[in-house]
């Protein structure tokens, strides 16, 4: 077995160990929406966390490394966070039958999914005994096993008719933290939905409600009364997966509800721009994360969230360093993760980047903000390095290098 299919097939064995240093970074982006650059120029990373953060020779005070990397002057932001995908099993999904794509998002910056239900999966059960057996199998197969080192967090059970709250009290103590998409499932109607989404917000799970058009037969509409009265935790795909509301009502959901906003690369590229522009507008932009939608019957598409922030930046008017804390902190926060963020105690999920080779801009941040994306030198998960100079992205200008200890 080569090195590369290794990687792929690690079970979820824990960080790595030891002290690395991460070295000669030219621009530290933070995640966090109030102050997304950082002044630090090197990382120390112990045990798959991040230890400390400042200069180079403050941080070699503090002792031997048995690692070093040299970023070679590429900025280093925390690891993308995709807010919604539909995952089955392993690194495989029947939706378009391709086998790598989770290693595939890998290889575009992503080191953290979020499950918004495994739907796609071959007679998928749809009784209430079935689903809860479906998603505690999916929460179990991820958690023991990260696809490339991928962190999966799935699970996410669609609601159907019939559920009591001792149905949510069950997932709950098996370790189910989420709910698949509310009006995937035979639950379309508001008030059902909203004492459901109660049950589950006691017991700790966290809601996504589906927003716009049918996605696939046997989805509904979700209009945004709908929206409204259930009161999920996340509106999912605010812009539509694909179709879309309306783009009036969709900045009334902006502004009537409190909950988040989750704009997705498979949806209305017109709406995300108005969307994210409303919650701009309202002081709000905190409240938006971002995700994929995918796989769907459009593909599967690595590069999704880099695009996104690329589309968010360019044509929404969204700097830069913020539209990538969309993808990072805000998706962590929200999310409650323990990595997207540059922060000491956090993961070390780290992605290096650099301005793509023959971009118009003068530097990584005026690159994407001209509506180009980064190239990818390399991506850390929990401390260790889990892929180099990315196969999916253009060419980055500066990769890191791995230096021997």
């Amino acid at each position: 077995m080569g090195r590369d299919d290794a990687m792929a097939l690690e079970a979820a064995t824990g960080p790595a160990k030891g002290r690395t240093l991460v070295r000669n970074i030219g621009l530290l982006l933070s995640g966090d929406l109030a102050a997304p650059v950082l002044a630090a120029e090197a990382i120390l990373v112990e045990d798959g966390k991040i230890a400390a953060l400042g200069s180079v020779a403050e941080l070699k005070d503090r002792g031997p490394f048995t690692g070093e990397i040299d970023a070679h002057g590429c900025a280093v932001s925390p690891g993308l966070v995709d807010s919604h995908v539909h995952p089955v099993v392993g690194d495989w999904t029947p939706r378009q039958n391709q086998i790598g794509w989770v290693e595939s998002f890998l290889n575009g910056g992503v080191t953290t999914m979020i499950s918004a239900g495994e739907v796609h999966s071959p007679g998928r059960p749809r009784d209430i005994t079935g689903l809860k057996a479906h998603a505690i199998f999916a929460q179990r197969s991820f958690f023991n096993m990260r696809p490339a080192g991928v962190k999966v967090l799935a699970g996410a059970p669609v609601l159907e008719k019939g559920m009591v709250e001792s149905d949510f009290s069950e997932l709950a103590a098996a370790g189910v933290t989420l709910l698949g998409e509310i009006g995937l499932g035979s639950v379309k109607a508001g008030y059902e939905a909203r004492e459901m989404v109660a049950w589950a917000r006691k017991h700790g799970i966290q809601s996504t409600i589906h927003t716009g058009g049918p996605s696939v037969p046997g989805s509904g509409y979700i209009d945004k009364d709908t929206v409204l009265e259930a009161d999920a935790d996340i509106i999912g795909h605010i812009n539509g997966g694909h179709t879309s509301l309306p783009e009036g009502h969709v900045c009334e959901l902006c502004e009537r509800s409190s909950r988040a906003i989750e704009i997705v690369h498979n949806g209305n590229e017109r709406v995300a721009i108005a969307a994210v522009q409303a919650a701009r507008d309202l002081g709000q932009l905190h409240r938006v994360i971002l995700g994929t939608d995918s796989p769907a019957g459009s593909g599967v598409q690595p590069l999704g969230i880099l695009r996104l922030i690329s589309l968010l930046s360019a044509l929404g008017g969204i700097p830069a360093a913020q539209a990538i804390a969309l993808a990072t902190g805000n998706t962590a926060r929200i999310r409650k993760l323990e990595a997207g963020l540059i922060e000491v105690g956090r993961s070390a999920d780290l992605v290096f980047l650099d301005r793509a080779q023959h971009t118009a801009g003068r530097d990584l941040l005026q690159s994407i903000e001209l509506g180009d994306i980064p190239g990818i030198g390399g991506v850390m998960i929990d401390g260790a390095m889990r892929c180099f100079r990315s196969r999916n992205t253009p060419p980055a200008e500066r990769v890191p290098e791995v230096l021997g200890h």
